[in-house]
């Protein structure tokens, strides 16, 4: 089915490539080497001991569940049959990912474990935002083609 055309097919693909991509390097980083990850920025430096290890076990299994958006990205711009399926997948990943990960930080912050800082949390919602947008786009994209 037609989900809107090649151009909005195209722009997903990449999105979805793109996200996954530095989402793969920027856990990958943190879980081989987690103080170049914080001098990176990708992690938070000066944090609560468990908050740490939270987001090192976080960085581990997102290293697991993140090739879902490379893959529906490839096969979207392969136009590959499979594409669809991949997407749901990898939309409700994310979709789960950045609800459950603003929960998890709210309950942290709330409970006063030191974590991120004012700007590092608006940064933070902002991507989990994006993430949970992008989510919702491929899997109303990949539904639609499915029929």
């Amino acid at each position: 089915m037609d989900t809107g055309g090649y151009l909005m097919e195209t722009i997903l693909g990449i999105v979805c490539l793109l996200i996954g991509i530095a989402g793969v390097i920027m856990q990958g980083i943190s879980v081989i080497n987690w103080p170049l990850a914080q001098k990176l920025h990708f992690q938070e430096t000066d944090t609560n001991p468990l908050y740490s290890r939270l987001e090192k076990h976080t960085a581990m299994w997102d290293m697991f569940v993140l090739w879902t958006n490379v893959a529906v990205g490839i096969l979207l711009l392969m136009k590959h049959p499979w594409w669809p399926i991949f997407g749901l997948v990898a939309g409700g990943v994310h979709i789960d990912t950045a609800g459950r990960e603003v929960a998890k930080l709210l309950g942290l912050r709330r409970e006063g474990v030191k974590g991120l800082s004012d700007k590092e949390w608006q940064a933070t919602v902002g991507m989990f935002g994006i993430m949970a947008v992008v989510g919702l786009w491929t899997i109303l994209v990949s539904a639609f083609a499915l029929g």
